[in-house]
């Protein structure tokens, strides 16, 4: 294999093919699990079938969970969800999102890369799923490229306007924005990484795309999420332990996994993800082929400690 994104080759071992989670926790102890959300513990929609025994029974051993997520949403919002969706927030140390991480970084500007930034901007939203608000903020929102300071990517399906309300925008649409953005050179902060996401066993579109999109085109990035390190250093601070005991789980190789191996933290990869077509498999719970994960790891250049079809116990 060729290892990228910072994995030597002395790192990459043969991946360790496991059941359940309960062959993990109670032979390795692990004392802090990240755990993502889409993908893992639910599909956007319900959760997945044992996730929440999976996570009822890793708060008995002791472990503590932090939700982290690509989500554009903020922290309390993902907390509220997984109310909704059945879950026990009060078994969570917390949840650490992309989008509150964006929010909390525009707010203080004590960063300078963020301290730099004007405060006008296009604001690329939600339609369906709910428009973000920026509240807070002290942030002018235009809808004309000329007026425009930086781009905020919190969603693909609209452009945002100054009022609170947003214009439905198909892709194609917004990528001729990001086009005129970039001869301007003005820079984007992206507050979800994510390229895709599963919801209801669909792939939806995410920031992540447009992100990569103006890269291309020569766009600066912010990216504020996994895979990189801001948000398992924000999980490990959270949680109050170092990098050797903890442990992070999550079905995107190229986010959650990669972004543990840049942290220097072990993963556990679930294959019944947003990877579950390209490793073939068309039901819950199927085992995928060892050559089948083994080939799409070296492909993302991300490698995981241990692989599982799904976070059940």
């Amino acid at each position: 294999m060729v290892p990228k994104c910072g994995v030597s080759s002395n790192d990459v071992q043969l991946f360790q093919f496991f059941s359940g989670i309960q062959q993990i926790a109670q032979t390795l102890h692990f004392k802090a699990w990240f755990l993502d959300q889409f993908g893992v513990l639910h599909d956007g929609k319900k959760p997945y079938p044992g996730a929440i025994s999976t996570v009822e029974m890793l708060a008995k051993t002791g472990a503590k969970m932090v939700i982290i997520s690509n989500s554009s949403r903020r922290a309390s919002v993902t907390s509220e969800k997984m109310r909704n969706l059945g879950f026990d927030p009060s078994l969570f140390l917390g949840s650490i999102t992309s989008g509150e991480l964006t929010h909390q970084y525009l707010e203080r500007r004590d960063d300078p890369w963020f301290a730099a930034l004007g405060r006008s901007c296009i604001h690329l939203t939600w339609s369906d799923r709910g428009a973000i608000s920026l509240d807070g903020l002290d942030l002018k929102v235009v809808d004309k490229v000329e007026e425009a300071e930086f781009i905020l990517a919190h969603g693909t399906e609209a452009l945002g306007l100054s009022s609170g309300s947003v214009i439905p925008k198909k892709l194609e649409e917004i990528e001729k924005i990001l086009e005129q953005c970039a001869l301007r050179k003005i820079p984007m902060v992206v507050a979800n990484p994510d390229y895709v996401t599963v919801e209801a066993r669909a792939l939806r579109v995410m920031p992540g795309t447009l992100a990569a999109k103006y890269e291309q085109l020569g766009g600066e990035v912010k990216w504020m999420g996994k895979p990189g390190k801001i948000m398992y250093e924000s999980a490990m601070a959270m949680a109050g332990f170092d990098s050797t005991e903890c442990i992070a789980v999550g079905d995107s190789l190229h986010h959650d996994i990669k972004g543990a191996n840049l942290a220097g933290i072990q993963s556990a990869f679930i294959t019944g993800g947003i990877h579950a077509d390209e490793l073939g498999l068309d039901q819950f719970y199927q085992v995928a082929e060892a050559s089948n994960v083994e080939d799409l790891a070296t492909k993302c250049g991300a490698y995981p400690t241990f692989v599982l079809p799904a976070f059940e116990w």
